[in-house]
């Protein structure tokens, strides 16, 4: 420290020191400069004892006994650490791990400035940071696995019809050999149903499989599953081929899409004009309506009835009814498990619906992808038998698409209700008019809902956010609209697209929001992270509470608003939670090297939003508000701490201890970083 570079303010303040401690006034400027370091030592040391007294904007409130720096952290959490296998890891093994299984992660987001502050710099202010890492790497499951054993040798040991030509192992020894070490003592997959059916390529093969290379298999168990089918909605190869072809048939859509093209000659020839007969094309199941009332009424005791029935004639027989009023779901005061991109997975699904969720939902699938058979997307439509109120978000933005995609979930897979995503903000989806631009588009938003209502058998559900603009609010104009296009349910989330979440949600808008809609039931969205949320939002006159990042946050949370209580839940039970969702991850995406590393991708990016979490026994002020960042905090055991990091090579290490080490050239950047804190 120089003479020049030491600001006044401390030399008077180290004087001040000096004279308080009976030292010379007259120090020389080397013993001052060591009186100004201990000053600052001293108030840097203060700092966390301060937080307490004096609330730092932004961070939630912790008892001080376990608070401590970030420098401190980090120190005790590697020093600490023990290995997968329980061994205490050395000093250059913690560096390396650290360079090995996580890259660069950007810089903290500064916190903004008050506006009478202003940029006192001068210089313009940067671009905001978003919620995405765009640039991040990602490295396909399968890049782990340099070489795997034949399909036809897993199952059965069928004859490969690759023959010489197939690039994968035939000779089991030769296979073992270069195959990574199991992970565990058990396999999931063979004590849940008799039988793994990755056979040698499992990473638990051990388990069931014998020295002289047979597989073994429980008869109980197996006998005990027989007949029952866990995951339902899976993509037929027959479909898939069809879709892939075109030769897949459309007929109620383009019924429907033919009564549009219909409608708009008719405006093109009558101008502005509005006649009754345009009316009722425009509505096509009001027309049906219409028609079948007519006919009913030619029809009188001595005619014949205009349909062939067999037993008595009922109103069903001679009316139809609209597809949407044929099946009826139950949404009122049910708890919403929001269909989560990346993270909303059938694992996930299973993890929440333990905890008391009512709803769940798959994530958000493109229906131009469905309608070409793609088989990532299909997969998104899965459905576990433990998801007894289900159904799928579909995004689109043309009418053609998005009714014949409805006619194709509703004659293939089974599920409760058909969702349209209109509320996602995404630039890649909204510029193409999809999302958030539907709200913006209300001629084709109708056309969309009421195809869809036309083909489908079950309840049309739509989910929308608050408008476009920051301060422009649309949501109120266009919920009456939607009410006259036969909506089940509407699903309101209290921001704006180009809010995202750096402000709160609004819950008084979404009052008056549910005012608008009754009697068709509205659920809102944003800001619950506790029971006390919850009974806020309740509050307001809503159906039903949709919960998206509190369910990622803390899963227990449907437990929470159900029991009303605060739950401080141990370290070890969350390590339990984890561990459900790793067997459940195997299940769905195999035992083997891939699915293992897969399981391991969706853990780490829950794991970016589940290291938010404050213990309830940790909090000064209870309970934990979602836009509150945490502050570097010591948790009551090692686990806890380690689960409270924000560095992904610690959700590695988190990984490890449940799926074994990660490979040599694996790395890893969440998706989403927080955009959420104030």
């Amino acid at each position: 420290m120089q003479h020049n570079c030491l600001p006044m303010q401390l030399y008077i303040v180290a004087a001040c020191w000096g004279v308080r401690q009976k030292c010379n006034p007259r120090l020389l400027e080397k013993d001052l400069e060591k009186a100004c370091e201990g000053v600052m030592e001293r108030a840097a040391e203060e700092t966390v004892e301060k937080r307490t007294s004096v609330a730092v904007k932004g961070e939630a409130a912790i008892k001080p006994q376990f608070l401590t720096t970030k420098e401190k952290f980090h120190g005790f959490v590697d020093s600490e650490w023990r290995g997968p296998k329980g061994e205490k890891a050395s000093d250059g093994d913690k560096v390396e791990e650290t360079k090995a299984t996580s890259v660069e992660e950007p810089d903290t987001k500064k916190l903004k400035l008050d506006p009478e502050e202003g940029n006192k710099s001068g210089k313009p202010d940067g671009k905001r940071i978003r919620g995405q890492n765009k640039s991040r790497p990602h490295t396909k499951p399968t890049a782990y696995d340099e070489k795997r054993l034949c399909p036809s040798v897993v199952q059965d040991n069928r004859e490969c019809p690759f023959g010489d030509k197939c690039r994968f192992y035939h000779d089991v020894a030769e296979y073992l050999a270069t195959k990574p070490a199991d992970i565990g003592e058990s396999c999931y997959l063979y004590d849940t149903f008799g039988k793994c059916g990755y056979g040698f390529s499992c990473r638990y093969a051990k388990v069931h499989t014998t020295p002289d290379f047979k597989t073994m298999v429980n008869a109980e168990l197996i006998k005990a599953n027989e007949g029952r089918t866990p995951v339902k909605n899976s993509l037929s190869k027959d479909l898939q081929i069809r879709l892939r072809k075109r030769s897949v048939t459309f007929e109620k859509s383009e019924e429907y899409l033919k009564i549009l093209s219909d409608n708009k000659e008719k405006r093109e020839q009558q101008g502005n004009g509005d006649t009754r007969a345009a009316e009722l094309s425009a509505d096509p199941t009001g027309g049906e309506q219409q028609a079948s009332t007519e006919a009913e009424a030619q029809a009188g005791p001595d005619k014949q009835p205009p349909v062939k029935t067999v037993g008595p004639l009922t109103d069903v027989d001679v009316i139809k009814l609209r597809m949407c009023e044929r099946k009826q779901v139950d949404f009122q005061d049910k708890l919403y498990l929001a269909p989560l991109t990346t993270c909303g997975n059938l694992p996930f699904r299973r993890v929440c619906k333990r905890f008391g969720a009512d709803i769940t939902c798959g994530e958000m699938a493109m229906c131009t992808n469905l309608l070409q058979g793609q088989q990532s997307e299909w997969a998104l439509l899965k459905r576990h038998e433990s998801e007894d109120v289900f159904g799928v978000q579909v995004e689109g933005c043309f009418p053609d698409t998005m009714t014949r995609c409805a006619e194709l979930i509703n004659g293939n897979i089974d599920v409760d209700f058909v969702d349209i995503n209109s509320g996602c903000p995404i630039d890649l989806v909204y510029k193409k008019g999809g999302g958030c631009g539907l709200m913006t588009r209300t001629r084709k938003f109708e056309q969309i809902i009421k195809g869809m209502n036309y083909v489908l058998d079950v309840p049309l559900t739509v989910k929308i956010r608050t408008g476009v603009q920051e301060k422009c609010n649309i949501a109120h104009k266009l919920i009456p609209e939607m009410k006259k296009w036969d909506v089940s349910m509407i699903t309101l989330h209290g921001r704006s697209k180009e809010q995202r979440y750096t402000k709160s949600a609004d819950w008084d808008y979404i009052n008056t929001c549910s005012k608008l809609a009754s009697p068709v039931p509205l659920f809102g969205n944003g800001d619950i992270l506790s029971y006390e949320d919850a009974m806020k939002a309740r509050e307001t006159g809503v159906s039903g509470i949709m919960i998206a990042r509190g369910a990622l946050i803390k899963p227990w949370i449907f437990t929470e608003i159900k029991e009303r209580r605060h739950w401080d839940i141990s370290s070890s039970e969350r390590l339990d939670v984890l561990r459900d969702f790793s067997n459940f991850g195997l299940e769905h995406w195999g035992s083997d090297t891939r699915g293992v590393e897969k399981t391991r991708t969706f853990m780490l990016e829950w794991l970016s939003f589940m290291c938010r979490y404050i213990p309830v026994g940790l909090l000064e002020r209870v309970p934990q508000k979602i836009n509150e960042r945490p502050p570097f905090y010591l948790g009551r055991n090692y686990l806890e701490s380690l689960m409270a990091s924000q560095h992904a090579g610690d959700w590695v290490r988190i990984s490890e201890m449940l799926l074994g080490p990660v490979p040599t050239s694996f790395n890893f950047l969440p998706k989403h970083k927080a955009n959420a804190y104030k």
